[in-house]
């Protein structure tokens, strides 16, 4: 489902779901990314390069992808007022590039949550997959979020 809600910590329930909207990923968006990072690899700027090692066109970098999900994920809109800190990302796995054309959106679902040590704000986990038009899944991650406890409790 597609939310646009804001989301405190008390107010994730584990085993909720969530859907972003779609990103076409463009060659610019790629290249843009390789002159942010510096990293210019023929797979990324290179068409007959990528296809001579197996790609349909040039490749996404895999951060790239990563940083996707995350900013797919913002544009719900879940965590406007809530979000304290991106506490770190695990188990990031690439299963399969990023072409160039393909259209992507992020799924993810709350897996934990346990208050801080601090009080007014918890600890949550989501696992997030980085889904094409194919509905493949092209990245896996979890990523575990800082947010803060609703205003009223």
């Amino acid at each position: 489902m597609s939310e646009t809600r804001d989301i405190y910590f008390d107010d994730v329930i584990v085993g909720d779901r969530f859907t972003s909207g779609t990103h076409a990923v463009s060659a610019a968006d790629v290249a843009s990314f390789c002159d942010l990072t510096r990293d210019h690899h023929p797979l990324h700027t290179d068409a007959a390069y990528a296809a001579s090692r197996g790609f349909g066109g040039v490749i996404a970098h895999g951060l790239y992808g990563l940083a996707l999900m995350e900013g797919l994920k913002t544009e719900l809109g879940l965590y406007k007022n809530s979000s304290i800190a991106s506490l770190g990302w695990d188990r990031v796995r690439f299963l399969q590039p990023v072409v160039a054309g393909d259209v992507v959106r992020v799924s993810f679902v709350f897996t934990e949550k346990r208050a801080s040590s601090r009080s007014g704000r918890g600890i949550v986990t989501e696992s997030l997959r980085l889904l094409n038009q194919r509905d493949e899944c092209v990245i896996e991650a979890l990523h575990s979020a800082l947010l803060a406890c609703s205003p009223s409790v």
